[in-house]
């Protein structure tokens, strides 16, 4: 077993406790690029759910059983099945549902890697999930049919690793100018504010958003949006005065945190707080 990788195995003898997740921080020539591949199988039968909220994570999900019921923004129904797809960003809450059944191998890539490794304008992937053969094309497939084969999870995240590796080498770099911006936003936890970015590249704050909408999906405004509420989200782990978090993180009074966190997360503050 690699040092790198992580298990998570629970006990199948309890039903609450239901799956085995194994976790791998990527090789460091993946830094920036992939944050960490998971391995993820249920070993106990039922009905679960999550919700996910708005992240900075764009994933890939190779299934080798049952698919997922995934609702963004909403509870998902029967039409909502996917097995193995890749999604981008999505400024909202994402509702997870599965069956007792699944497993599969989940690469989850930085805004600016996936970019890079999709060779795609990510407005095609945002809002929205889109299967593996049109993300990869005949390649996706052939990758779904190696991983499905490997005899264990370190030789799935070998294979996986490789393959990202391998599209790397054949991508072309992005705009420094919009991975500087990209970089900048978040640093300053969402509160750089999108006219002096623009006027710091040289560009109108039109060309910026149109830039932005292809190398990761989203508007620099919204990119702000996601910034914030997961700074804030992060500051009430470890406080609970919610007036003052949000004069940390920029919001213009607790009320506008609230009607983010309904957006968002699909929760109020307190709501939220209650289920972590």
């Amino acid at each position: 077993m690699s040092d790198e990788t992580e298990r998570h195995r629970q006990d199948n003898r309890a039903p609450a406790l239901h799956f085995e997740m194994v976790r791998r921080k990527p090789a460091a020539s993946l830094a920036g690029i992939v944050t960490d591949i998971c391995g993820y199988r249920e070993i106990w039968p039922g009905h679960f759910r999550i919700v996910e909220y708005a992240s900075l994570t764009v994933p890939l999900v190779i299934s080798f059983a049952e698919a997922f019921a995934i609702g963004l923004g909403h509870t998902p129904g029967d039409n909502d099945r996917y097995a193995s797809f890749a999604a981008g960003l999505f400024a909202g809450p994402v509702m997870i549902e599965s069956f007792g059944g699944a497993c599969c191998v989940q690469v989850n890539f930085t805004p600016l890697g996936a970019r890079q490794f999709f060779g795609l304008p990510m407005s095609e992937l945002r809002d929205r999930m889109v299967g593996l053969d049109d993300a990869l094309g005949f390649d996706g497939i052939a990758l779904r049919e190696r991983l499905g084969e490997a005899s264990d999870w370190d030789r799935r995240f070998d294979i996986a690793e490789n393959y990202i590796a391998g599209r790397l080498a054949e991508a072309h770099a992005l705009s420094p100018e919009i991975a500087w911006a990209y970089r900048t936003v978040v640093a300053s936890g969402g509160r750089t504010r999108i006219s002096a970015l623009a006027g710091e590249i040289g560009w109108s704050r039109k060309h910026l958003a149109a830039k932005f909408a292809d190398a990761i999906g989203i508007g620099p405004k919204t990119l702000s949006r996601i910034v914030r509420f997961n700074r804030a989200l992060s500051l009430s782990k470890r406080q609970d005065d919610w007036a003052g978090i949000a004069a940390d993180c920029g919001y213009a009074d607790q009320a506008h945190l609230v009607r983010e966190f309904r957006q968002l997360a699909g929760e109020t503050p307190t709501g939220l707080a209650a289920t972590m």
